[in-house]
């Protein structure tokens, strides 16, 4: 653990112990994991992370848990997709989608589950907790399961059905709250203060939590054979996943694994939950809270914690943040799967849309090299697409019902 040098408030610069903590104790501003970058530097290379498993933790170095005995579901190294027949449609040139909906529970969240977990037990923690939109729950309920540690779980109750089931039968205690996700995270974060037992991943153990996001980074660039992208494109709940990434990309140039490089990093929301988009429209720092309403559920977050932090990190690296509607998401969803063959939930119709109409106004450049971000699976939100996905058609069990058919689809395709 020599590779981690404090927590430090990313406000007052103040730096902690690195204990289960989140918060500065003199300004109440949020802390982050510091390493020592020139210790890092001296043992991580790209041959040594070529030589580890095939998981996030081949970047242990660069992660605030030891990787000796990780809580390990084998999230990570999926893949990164050229997307040449989606580029084509949005008039783009070297387009990539990095397809997590390849984790073990189909969804990123398996990155910073099992850095947190990892860390919680090393910490002495038996109980795991969190406050969820669906795919953290998924995520926390299996990787507890795996560890042998009880997990308690709170999720709004309008939440999609399949995250419940998914998150129920890996036994978790699942508590559904009566309200918003930032209601959802209100009560947690008392209880943190009540449970100081618990290990609750996006609280009390936020700062390592996080930084499991960098991972999404990292892979990229390895992928591309150690260079950076020119533009990402990341969806953006409570702001922590965009930061991570901007991040880790200047983390890998610290340690000297690949050139420094600006890469551009622009965010996407659903129009139905944009307070980051809305602040970046309007050239403010402030991130005003909203009341969530749009099938984006699992980025639906109204009073996103880093919020500023995702604004900052747009505006230093030059890009942009849009907000999109939920019929752009639903077409979204459609595009990314007829073009390329990828099932993406709501979160992921936001990046593709988003992508779509920051392409549309110049913003993402058809000579840079681009990154969306799919984060989950689609098969967790197959409710978003609502009547329209269906049989092309109906027909008797025979060859001229079939004919007629053909007929009248390929008439349709031609429209």
């Amino acid at each position: 653990m020599g590779r981690i040098d404090a927590l430090r408030c990313r406000e007052c610069g103040r730096t902690h112990p690195a204990t289960a903590a989140h918060v500065c104790d003199f300004c109440f501003g949020p802390l982050e994991v510091v390493y020592d970058y020139p210790a890092v530097a001296a043992v991580m290379t790209r041959e040594r992370v070529a030589a580890g498993p095939a998981t996030i933790w081949r970047y242990a170095d660069l992660l605030p848990a030891g990787a000796e005995a990780p809580v390990d579901l084998g999230a990570g190294l999926t893949p990164l997709v050229r997307a040449d027949r989606l580029a084509a449609e949005l008039g783009l040139g070297e387009l990539y989608v990095k397809d997590d909906t390849r984790n073990p529970t189909g969804s990123f969240k398996d990155r910073v589950v099992s850095v947190a977990l990892t860390r919680a037990r090393e910490l002495g923690f038996k109980v795991a907790a969190c406050a969820s939109t669906g795919n953290l729950a998924n995520s926390v309920a299996a990787h507890s399961a795996r560890a042998g540690m009880e997990a308690y779980v709170f999720v709004p109750s309008d939440l999609e059905r399949v995250k419940i089931q998914t998150t129920a039968v890996f036994g978790a205690k699942l508590v559904a709250v009566e309200g918003s996700y930032d209601d959802v995270n209100r009560l947690c974060a008392e209880l943190a203060s009540e449970r100081p037992d618990w290990a609750f991943v996006n609280v009390n153990i936020r700062p390592y939590y996080s930084e499991g996001s960098k991972t999404l980074a990292f892979e990229v660039a390895e992928q591309l054979g150690w260079s950076l992208p020119d533009h990402v494109v990341v969806p953006v709940g409570s702001g922590s996943q965009l930061t991570k990434v901007h991040k880790g990309f200047g983390e890998l140039a610290e340690v000297g694994l690949v050139e420094r490089g600006l890469v551009r990093v622009s965010g996407a929301q659903a129009a139905g939950c944009a307070p980051v988009a809305t602040a970046f429209a309007e050239g403010s720092d402030l991130v005003r809270p909203v009341k969530p309403s749009t099938i984006a559920k699992s980025i639906a977050i109204g009073n996103p914690a880093d919020g500023w932090y995702a604004l900052e990190a747009v505006r230093s690296s030059g890009g942009a943040v849009a907000a999109v509607t939920d019929e752009e998401i639903v077409a979204g969803i459609r595009l990314l799967a007829r073009t390329e063959g990828i099932f993406a939930e709501t979160a992921g119709g936001v990046t593709i849309a988003a992508l779509a109409r920051l392409a549309a106004s110049g913003v993402v450049r058809p000579d840079e090299r681009v990154v969306a971000y799919v984060t989950g699976t689609g098969l967790k939100t197959v409710e978003a697409l609502g009547d329209g996905a269906g049989p092309s058609a109906v027909i008797a069990p025979n060859l001229g019902a079939f004919v007629d058919a053909e007929r009248r689809l390929e008439e349709e395709g031609h429209r």
